[in-house]
């Protein structure tokens, strides 16, 4: 989040001193020479500017780029620990017979999360 406002901050700034540059040479009183010879310098100048802008862009990019790919990778690991757990609780059940009495662990485990639910809802 903060990449993007930066980078948006860079941009304008970039053209609000172009803007201002602009505006500044169309209102001073200077003659038609001495006018020219500073747009000239001005242009001079904007490759550098605009690889400054490109480099800025980039870097910012590459920030974004690579905080979406740990968030994904992150995610998909979480996912495949959720499906094997899942394949896991199956096989699992599968094996119990139906008319077997649930096994007192989950019991207790069920009856621990009812227990911490209810005191989270109180807090």
């Amino acid at each position: 989040m903060s990449g993007k406002r930066s980078g948006g901050f860079l941009v304008g700034m970039v053209l609000g001193a172009a803007a201002g540059a602009i505006t500044g040479l169309l209102v001073a009183p200077r003659t038609g020479p001495e006018t020219r010879r500073i747009l000239r310098k001005s242009a001079d100048a904007l490759p550098d500017l605009a690889e400054d802008l490109s480099s800025t862009v980039q870097i910012q990019a590459d920030r974004i780029s690579e905080g979406a790919v740990k968030n994904w990778d992150s995610t998909l690991a979480r996912l495949k620990d959720a499906i094997n757990a899942g394949i896991e609780a199956t096989r699992q059940a599968q094996q119990v017979p139906e008319d077997a009495a649930p096994e007192p662990s989950i019991e207790v485990s069920v009856s621990r999360s009812q227990h911490y639910a209810v005191e989270d809802e109180d807090e």
